[in-house]
């Protein structure tokens, strides 16, 4: 899935036998499967509590409550990105989980919750991806054409994002998040 700011050339011949459509929020590319990233949209009303006509600041809320979820579900080192702008790699702009932007969650420093936003005059309509599993290669082979510059940023990009999966058995003691698990613990930490 594209971002709202990419063009559709973007995507090459490595893109063969993947459907390629255009989101109209965020700014990088997600590969979307079935399952993974767990994917959660949330409306919110011009005047609702949440609400704030700062873009930036508005996922304050969102982030928190992602992070409420992951650690529900035994993750530790869990963190949430303030208004400015965190880490980000040479691919960001390419790969949405190749940097952190206002509210997105880590885990352990790494990018593991995804936000974007699409607003008009009656509210906000907030986009959440969280990885389970975090392998940029598919992506990569379908954006980058030429293979050193893959392999280059592949290798930046390995750091960048976690599955919650891989979180959960680094650290030992949480169990193996499922997709429902992840979207129950969500739902459960809405505020």
């Amino acid at each position: 899935m594209l971002g709202s700011t990419q063009r559709s050339g973007v995507a090459g011949p490595g893109a063969d036998g993947l459907d390629v459509v255009r989101r109209r929020s965020g700014g990088g590319a997600v590969l979307v499967s079935p399952g993974d990233p767990v994917w959660i949209d949330v409306w919110l009303p011009v005047g609702d509590p949440l609400w704030t006509a700062d873009v930036t600041r508005a996922f304050t809320w969102l982030g928190r409550t992602w992070a409420s979820a992951l650690e529900s579900l035994g993750l530790t080192g869990v963190g949430v990105q303030g208004p400015e702008p965190g880490a980000c790699t040479p691919w960001s702009s390419l790969v949405c989980f190749g940097g952190i932007g206002a509210g997105e969650v880590t885990v352990d420093g790494r990018k593991v919750v995804g936000l974007a936003q699409r607003r008009d005059r009656h509210g906000a309509w907030f986009h959440g991806a969280c990885l389970l599993r975090w392998d940029p290669t598919v992506l990569l082979g379908a954006l980058v054409p030429d293979g050193n510059r893959r392999a280059e940023a592949g290798a930046e990009l390995a750091d960048a994002a976690v599955g919650l999966v891989d979180a959960a058995l680094a650290q030992g003691g949480a169990p193996v998040p499922t997709a429902d698990a992840v979207a129950a613990a969500f739902l459960d930490s809405l505020p």
